[in-house]
């Protein structure tokens, strides 16, 4: 896009609503964004109307409202323009690195929002009542965007009829792990053609064998967290071959184990490592100098519940993080990535991840991801393609200029004297 950012946003609107169905959605959707963009304490819907049309609250509102939680069109169209544009920009600083999956906790107090339960947040460390939405953004070293954003619906949703008829659940929506969520994620973005690049994750998505598994089928290599519990033949070393026959019954076919040949933990075999197995890795320059850490790699095969099959599990990487002064290691990943893949290409890539999260970081403080006051399914998802189509815009602009500039060209509207819009804080 040419001009200033001001028109180069103006003309991304029009882009934008184009993917919505109907004209009479405009003018709606650009409010929306506007407001998105616009600065402001919260983000949900009567703040952004003040803001965008401080003369015209109720009205705004109104349409904002019914645009965002009740229209009928594709929040996926939205994300994939959002998508598009950012590629535009990110391949000029160098191909798609990574895809990486994570997930992302928004605590609510009440237990009507859907999807709604007593689980896992992650910005809070601990169980507590919160929505989760797993995500998979397309990312380099220097600019990232998520491709794909879904809710996660609990058991306990997804089998209440009356609480997903109410919160307008569609029908296809049923229960599905994190996992099996990401890897539907995955399976469509590569379908639609997008730049392929190894799966980044943490151990969440790590740790389960079958996730790991079903990228190997696709021929998507990876490189992700695992527990330190996770089990693997050391380097060298395989699973026994089958039992000899001894002429009755089938012909056993898996392969064994045995007292003494057993696999490891990642986390013993860490400690039987000589010293000349460790090495000092720098991935990237961080706002206090150089990140660095003390590195292993070696070639294993990965042993979980191999004793009921035929074949040994192909080798793959085994990186192992630990820092000077722990007592222990701290990380460990697993990788598919060719055997002649440079150790310093799988630290960085083991530590990409860092974008996701400062991506989520900047998604609920400056976009309010977070800050969605409705209730139903189709309001949640609207809400976030909005936000990150928001976020992609500004992702676009830092790719385009170096050093990049605040998007500081969006001035709020003059607000009547006293007005306070529902949701913020007496100090606003």
């Amino acid at each position: 896009m040419k001009g200033s950012m001001e028109s180069r946003f103006e003309r991304y609107c029009e882009e934008m609503v184009k993917a919505l169905g109907h004209e009479d959605r405009r003018q709606p959707a650009q409010w929306y964004l506007k407001g998105l963009m616009l600065p402001g304490e919260r983000k949900s819907v009567e703040p952004m109307a003040a803001r965008v049309d401080p003369r015209h609250v109720r009205a705004r509102h109104q349409s904002m409202h019914h645009f965002v939680a009740n229209a009928d069109w594709d929040d996926v169209a939205v994300m994939r323009m959002a998508r598009d544009l950012v590629l535009e920009s990110l391949e000029r600083h160098g191909p798609v690195a990574a895809w990486i999956v994570d997930d992302t906790g928004i605590p609510k107090k009440g237990l009507h929002s859907v999807g709604v339960a007593r689980q896992y947040c992650g910005v809070l460390g601990k169980q507590e009542n919160c929505q989760v939405a797993v995500s998979v953004t397309l990312t380099n070293e220097a600019v990232s965007v998520p491709a794909a954003y879904q809710l996660y619906l609990p058991e306990v949703w997804a089998r209440d009829a009356r609480r997903r008829q109410i919160a307008g659940v569609p029908e296809e929506a049923w229960f599905r792990t994190k996992w099996e969520i990401a890897l539907e994620q995955i399976t469509a973005l590569h379908r639609e053609g997008l730049p392929p690049a190894p799966v980044v994750a943490d151990a969440g998505y790590g740790v389960v064998t079958a996730f790991r598994d079903r990228l190997t089928a696709q021929g998507i290599s990876y490189i992700v967290g695992v527990s330190g519990e996770t089990s693997v033949w050391p380097p060298g070393l395989k699973p026994l071959r089958p039992a000899r026959w001894r002429g009755q019954g089938r012909p056993p076919t898996r392969v064994r184990r045995s007292p003494r040949h057993h696999p490891l933990s990642v986390q013993a075999l860490a400690h039987r490592l000589p010293r000349a197995c460790w090495g000092s890795v720098t991935w990237r320059q961080g706002t206090r100098g150089a990140l660095r850490s003390r590195f292993a790699w070696e070639r294993v095969r990965p042993a979980h519940r191999d004793e009921n099959r035929s074949r040994p599990r192909p080798v793959a990487w085994l990186l192992i993080e630990w820092p000077h002064g722990e007592t222990k290691p701290t990380k460990f990943w697993l990788s598919t990535l060719p055997e002649d893949t440079p150790a310093t290409q799988l630290v960085r890539l083991a530590k990409i991840r860092w974008r996701i999260e400062r991506d989520y970081q900047e998604l609920k403080d400056e976009f309010g991801l977070d800050h969605f006051e409705g209730r139903g399914w189709r309001g949640f998802h609207h809400h976030a393609s909005l936000g990150i189509a928001a976020y992609a815009f500004l992702a676009a602009e830092r790719a385009r200029l170096s050093p990049p500039e605040p998007l500081s060209f969006l001035r709020p509207a003059r607000l009547p004297k006293g007005f306070k819009p529902r949701g913020a804080s007496s100090a606003a």
